[in-house]
């Protein structure tokens, strides 16, 4: 398999979830990652052990300029390329999971009558995979409501959810709160912005801490290493309730949310495939600063089910944020209505369900 997605995590870690998922069921003879060599995946991808090679591309601009026919320049080297990478690896299935750099090999593919597939995470689709779904065999999508825009594709879309849910969906409560001096089994509302952090859910959270004293909840607010010296700055001289932990990052994030009972934070597609595999309630906050404002289109369709709360960053204050936590904390039955609805939304066995569609597309399957 040749495997190609990059620019941000979004688009990386579902890759290396389907890797994995292919892996633990003896199905993977070779795997090749295509990336740029300066994405995020060029750091990420060897770091998994993950053969990889890299193509240079750059994305398309979206007001007419030179740029842009430097940026045709470069797509037709990097197919060129492609075609050589496709023709000496010999892959049965290639799939594209996102950014720029999964246009070349996956056309280069497409091309070579070589079974293609690219998976659309988010509830908008990136202009990668839009120009891609008039070449693929398949398109695969974690959101229905992004099936309208590819029109003419309609024959292709199979709706299959985030290989990430998969990775998620399997694990039990477990005593890692421990480690963030935090009692097990206590109710506990995650506070997250993202894996870099997010400066306003920081603030609002730094101004709300004082106020969770005395709840029945306890708080483990995660700022991003960036923001963690400017948060550790802003609250000195505050006294943190025995029941707020405020740390700079978590590595393994997933082993601690089945022992969350409400998540506060932005509205990713990597965030939403767990919490849903999970059924954890959520009040999103998304960040107003990504292509298509995709993360408020993911929000929305999780509020719509009444999975989720949306909390514009425009209306986010220390008050706001503690007053929408209040309300389904001191709530159970709230909660258990936005579990079921979370879960209903849950694609908990989504990389299988990409696996058997490979294998659909695979002559000698």
């Amino acid at each position: 398999m040749i495997v190609s997605g990059g620019g941000t995590g979004g688009h990386i870690y579902p890759a290396l979830a389907l890797i994995k998922r292919l892996q633990e069921r003896q199905l993977l003879d070779a795997v090749l990652y295509v990336g740029t060599p300066k994405g995020l995946e060029s750091r990420i991808v060897p770091a998994a052990n993950i053969p990889f090679e890299t193509i240079t591309l750059q994305g398309f601009k979206r007001k007419l300029t030179w740029d842009n026919v430097h940026t045709v320049q470069l797509f037709l080297q990097a197919v060129r390329r492609a075609k050589a990478i496709v023709k000496e690896f010999q892959p049965d299935v290639v799939i594209g999971t996102g950014g720029y750099v999964s246009s070349a090999i996956v056309y280069a593919a497409a091309k070579a009558h070589v079974p293609t597939l690219i998976h659309e995470q988010n509830s908008v689709a990136g202009i990668t995979n839009k120009f891609l779904g008039h070449y693929v065999d398949r398109i695969l999508i974690a959101f229905p409501e992004v099936a309208d825009q590819f029109k003419h594709e309609q024959n292709k879309i199979m709706l299959v959810g985030n290989p990430r849910a998969q990775e998620v969906a399997g694990l039990a409560p477990n005593e890692r709160l421990n480690e963030f001096g935090l009692v097990p089994g206590r109710a506990t509302v995650l506070i997250f912005g993202g894996s870099r952090g997010a400066a306003p859910i920081n603030q609002a959270v730094s101004e709300a801490i004082p106020e969770f004293a005395g709840q029945s909840y306890q708080v483990l607010f995660v700022t991003g290493n960036a923001h963690f010296q400017a948060v550790t700055e802003k609250l000195a001289g505050v006294k943190i309730p025995g029941n707020v932990k405020v740390v700079p990052y978590v590595d393994n994030m997933p082993a601690i949310l089945p022992d969350v009972t409400l998540l506060v934070g932005r509205a990713g597609a990597t965030s939403i495939a767990e919490i849903t595999a999970l059924g954890i309630p959520s009040i999103l906050i998304p960040s107003p600063y990504v292509t298509h404002n995709h993360q408020v289109k993911n929000a929305q369709a999780l509020a719509a089910s009444g999975a989720a709360v949306v909390l514009p960053e425009s209306d986010l204050t220390g008050k706001s944020l503690l007053n929408a936590i209040t309300v389904i904390m001191g709530d159970d039955d709230r909660q258990k209505r936005m579990h079921t609805a979370t879960l209903a939304l849950g694609h908990p066995h989504a990389a299988d369900d990409i696996i058997t569609i490979m294998q659909s597309l695979m002559p000698h399957s």
